[in-house]
């Protein structure tokens, strides 16, 4: 996990991947939940928050 706040940041904030093809991608929090954004590998509109480890 990042040890400073602009890394983790970076790596977490509005950050998002997909459940089908576990693709990583930076969208608004509102659009994903309104199911707006999709996924530019599979056009899958299923997205989940990144797991901080």
């Amino acid at each position: 996990m990042a040890k400073f706040a602009e890394a983790n940041k970076r790596l977490f904030e509005r950050v998002f991947v997909c459940r089908r093809c576990k693709t990583k991608r930076k969208a608004d929090p509102a659009k994903v939940r309104n199911s707006r954004v999709s996924c530019r590998n599979c056009s899958g509109k299923a997205l989940r928050p990144v797991r901080k480890k």
